[in-house]
């Protein structure tokens, strides 16, 4: 104790505006925000996503333009996921290998029109080209085939970081994909590609709106539950990012993200590393819903979410508020 009532009175310095601000121990900016957006065939197309509501798909032009867009108000980084057509899914995926699909389309263009003024990073996995919706090769009993499923995973990395790709970030959950990928990136030339791993990714009741984005619920067979996290352990999550790190991982990815800030502080405190979190669909869509019902202000809601990411250890958040946060944080 550094002191006692009243020589230490703590709200003496939250009295006035200024103070506040000189005493603040966290401070969020529009580099700590990752946007992701979701690519969808066509031109001059936007499809807003019913349960995400202010969320669109976007063809490959406008995503142009919203990376422009991101430029300007500071944001560092783009997250991209496709919602492939469903002629173009098959049991194997095999779609996350075409060097001219959505994702690398959208990766080149965004290049083209920003080239390093901003980031792309990738989604590695297989759930937005298969046409059962796993994140993985299955087998007749309809499991997840781990090590079938890391060797098109490296594929679908290099074609990615082929396009352009400055973060592949594997968010299948694959025991082993960190190694495999790290070493083909750097047999082929691809060193300075970043890999942010998705480490603890929990089998979360959060991500409904996500796979509407991607077109994946109504194809989904089974559940995730063998690969994706038990949302009752927090201890596996620590050798889920220790076995990432040694294998080659840059950052790790907490996901979902409020539910799950225990773990962010957690990982933050044991490996005093690179984390990342995601504020994903299901509690964007919370927020949206309490301001839809006059239960919260958009604005407070937003910024209040997004500091306590930081406050628990992030260096960065991926969050579709992204370019609402940035804008009121440029003020």
């Amino acid at each position: 104790m550094t002191g006692s009532y009243p020589a230490t009175r703590l709200r003496r310095t939250r009295a006035s505006a200024w103070s506040r601000a000189l005493h603040r121990e966290t401070v969020l900016t529009p580099a700590d925000l990752i946007w992701p957006m979701f690519v969808t065939s066509g031109t001059n197309t936007e499809e807003p996503i019913a349960s995400l509501p202010g969320v669109s798909r976007w063809s490959v032009d406008l995503v142009v333009e919203r990376a422009k867009e991101a430029v300007s108000l500071g944001i560092p980084c783009l997250a991209l996921f496709p919602n492939t057509p469903p002629e173009l899914r098959s049991e194997d995926g095999g779609e996350a290998l075409n060097p001219d699909n959505l994702m690398c389309r959208a990766i080149r263009a965004i290049k083209d029109a920003c080239g390093d003024r901003i980031g792309v990073l990738t989604d590695v996995a297989l759930d937005p080209y298969t046409s059962h919706g796993q994140d993985g090769l299955i087998d007749a009993a309809g499991y997840v085939l781990n090590d079938a499923t890391v060797e098109v995973l490296v594929g679908q990395s290099l074609n990615q970081a082929a396009a352009g790709a400055d973060v592949i970030a594997p968010s299948d959950m694959m025991d082993g994909r960190i190694g495999a990928i790290r070493d083909a990136l750097e047999g082929a030339g691809q060193a300075n590609v970043q890999i942010m791993s998705y480490a603890a990714k929990y089998a979360s009741a959060f991500y409904g709106p996500f796979r509407d984005a991607v077109g994946s619920r109504g194809l989904l067979k089974g559940d995730k539950k063998t690969y994706q996290m038990d949302p009752a352990n927090a201890e596996e999550a620590l050798r889920e990012v220790e076995l990432d790190l040694f294998e080659g991982a840059d950052s790790v990815m907490v996901k979902p993200g409020l539910p799950y800030l225990d773990i962010i502080v957690k990982v933050k405190e044991a490996f005093a590393v690179p984390v990342f979190a995601y504020q994903v669909s299901g509690e964007y869509a919370m927020i949206e819903a309490a301001v839809a019902a006059g239960a919260g202000d958009r604005d407070a809601l937003v910024l209040e979410t997004l500091t306590a990411f930081k406050r628990a250890g992030c260096c960065g958040v991926l969050t579709y508020h992204a370019a609402h946060a940035a804008r009121l944080l440029n003020g």
